[in-house]
């Protein structure tokens, strides 16, 4: 499902084996596991005006796009931007959300960088950015959660991909502080790592989405 062959997941258990593994296109993060399990859900549950975040090759909103409205893609690294238009999706270059209305999306998904990084060691250049998650590996899942509900419709859904590698249950603790049920709707495992992806939908009250966690 993806272009990568998944028998070479038990070439790399650490952060640097997987970095390196997935290193074979220089400026762009090509389809892997984590991106056929994103694509799979996305398939599934994906609906109405749909943005991928953090796009990459732009593989997975090429596979979501049939089963959607309206499918638009952002990255913050432009050779993806590039990719993704190549592959005739519509793609801005922007910082997470930064370039988006409120409300804009009825879906959201998310293929985090993730790999725990070490903070002494520069990782610079397009190829690492993708990959680094920065010290906890929830670097940009963090900020990505926070602004989450402003740019989602109302009855709005996101589906962010999580690895273990991240901590899994931070990942949900976080996605409740910022307002959101999290269910997880896929899972794999593999030597090094176990892949899930979350379906967030907002905390409802009296019938209306709720900004916050209900207390």
């Amino acid at each position: 499902m993806t272009d990568s062959d998944p028998s070479d997941a038990d070439e790399g258990s650490s952060a640097a084996g997987l970095a390196e593994r997935r290193g074979e296109e220089t400026n762009v993060y090509q389809p892997a596991e984590d991106s056929g399990l994103l694509a799979d859900a996305a398939e599934e549950f994906a609906r109405g005006r749909t943005l991928e975040v953090g796009t990459g090759s732009g593989w997975v909103a090429e596979q979501t796009a049939p089963h959607v409205s309206e499918m638009i893609a952002a990255d913050v690294n432009p050779h993806a931007c590039q990719q993704a238009r190549e592959r005739g999706i519509e793609a801005v270059r922007t910082n997470l959300f930064d370039a988006f209305a409120d409300g804009s999306f009825e879906t959201v998904l998310f293929n985090p960088p993730y790999l725990p990084t070490d903070p002494e060691n520069e990782w610079d250049d397009w190829m690492e950015q993708a990959l680094s998650g920065g010290e906890s590996g929830r670097e940009l899942i963090e900020p990505f959660l926070e602004d989450l509900g402003r740019v989602l419709a109302p009855g709005g859904q996101a589906l962010l991909l999580v690895s273990s590698l991240a901590g899994y249950e931070e990942v949900e603790e976080l996605a409740r502080d910022a307002g959101f049920v999290p269910e997880e709707v896929r899972q794999e495992s593999y030597p090094f790592e176990t892949l899930s992806i979350l379906r967030l939908t907002r905390f409802m009250l009296c019938g209306k989405p709720s900004a916050g966690q209900i207390e």
